[in-house]
């Protein structure tokens, strides 16, 4: 018989902003700082949406209205990654929204719309980025990562390696200096240095997910070198294929 799990208490902290209107949030925004609990110094720790379900008495109190949901994460997290993104592009207000609830500080990091990174492949997307990236900037500082999540291709879409690589080169180098990104494949094969290697000449960040097809320790390893921009995302889903020991080798490769 397996042990009997402890009873989870549910969380009974008031939010931190209590509000109704829009305006209300961003002048509290303004001038409140934030003692986070999950919080690491040089470490940003967040999960990959701010509302799950089951999330209502065991990490956000009891009766919390939805439109609190954020404000209350952002006193427990300094960032968040946004996965409704890769849905499709929001409306400004509702990116609008999302800055005025969260204190000065707090970082957004975002999907790249799957129209980008499943549909179109890249290819002949330009006005759809564009569209994304002067969305986005309505976060202005608490903008942080945009992440091209790519699916796993198979090979009647790219043949091998380096057909991929040279559409994703050819895209990123037109990507704005003046924001972050980051880029996650899902092919375990094309994980190596030369992938490694196209990141770093266009200074664009790796991207992964603790699931079973990674981590080649040689990977986080190159990787470490680029300015030891990596962007770990552990998925809430599909908790059997996640691999527990990427972090040990994250902090072996950096050591």
């Amino acid at each position: 018989m397996s042990p009997k799990r402890p009873k989870v208490e549910p969380i009974r902290n008031p939010t931190l902003f209590q509000m109704e209107k829009l305006e209300e949030a961003g002048k509290l925004a303004n001038t409140l700082t934030v003692d986070r609990p999950f919080s690491l110094p040089g470490i940003l720790l967040g999960t990959s949406a701010f509302t799950a379900t089951g999330w209502e008495g065991s990490f956000y109190p009891p009766g919390m209205q939805p439109r609190d949901s954020l404000s209350y994460y952002a006193t427990q997290f300094a960032t968040v990654e946004v996965d409704s993104t890769f849905y499709g592009c929001p409306s400004p207000r509702t990116v609008n929204n999302w800055a005025a609830r969260t204190p000065e500080g707090f970082i957004f990091s975002v999907k790249v719309p799957q129209i980008i990174t499943h549909e179109k492949v890249l290819v002949d997307c330009d006005s759809e980025f564009e569209e994304f990236v002067k969305t986005m900037d309505i976060l202005g500082p608490k903008l942080g990562v945009m992440v091209f999540q790519f699916p796993f291709f198979a090979t009647w879409k790219f043949l091998k390696q380096e057909d991929f690589l040279v559409v994703l080169t050819r895209f990123l180098n037109k990507l704005p200096r003046d924001h972050k990104f980051a880029v996650e494949i899902r092919n375990r094969n094309w994980l190596d240095a030369k992938f490694a290697d196209v990141l770093r000449e266009c200074n664009v960040a790796l991207a992964l997910t603790d699931r079973s097809f990674v981590v080649p320790r040689k990977l986080i390893q190159e990787a470490c070198q680029h300015d030891e921009k990596i962007f770990l995302l552990q998925e809430r889903k599909s908790k059997s294929r996640q691999k527990p020991g990427t972090r040990q080798l994250l902090t072996a490769a950096r050591t």
